[in-house]
């Protein structure tokens, strides 16, 4: 399973309301497909950040201009590539701003760096198989 989590700006309230409007019928769990799914998390109730590298969540920070509250995270099933999938999620959930993070590097990225298809240590926004041949090496 890999996993992306999103952080758009603005309030928790209007992304679950997003979601339950492009995914109606369901809730934290959403599921897409039978493949993706998406949950709510927050350091709080739940395990956000639990496992992180510090300096991803620093880099995070450092994007966000504070340690967010709480993200969507989408876990993708590894039965799929998922790739058009995320990006939908992705594009949807940070179209009034805000980051994305994936499995494969600690970078921040904001929706202009996805849509460009920004580099980050040769990689790209959720570009999993480039990082698994990068780490085959």
């Amino acid at each position: 399973m890999r996993s992306v989590f999103v952080f758009p700006a603005g309030e928790r309230a209007e992304a679950v309301a997003s979601l339950d409007r492009h995914l109606p019928g369901q809730r934290d769990p959403w599921t897409l497909e039978g493949d993706l799914y998406l949950e709510v998390d927050d350091e709080q109730t739940g395990r956000l950040f639990s496992d992180w590298d510090p300096d991803d969540v620093t880099a995070l920070e450092a994007a966000v201009g504070h340690r967010p509250a709480w993200a969507v995270q989408i876990d993708i099933s590894g039965r799929i590539d998922g790739t058009t999938e995320v990006h939908q999620l992705v594009e949807l959930l940070l179209e009034h701003g805000g980051v994305a993070t994936d499995d494969c590097s600690g970078h921040p990225w904001t929706l202009q760096e996805i849509r460009s298809g920004a580099l980050d240590n040769g990689l790209r926004f959720f570009d999993f198989r480039a990082y698994h041949e990068l780490n085959r090496e």
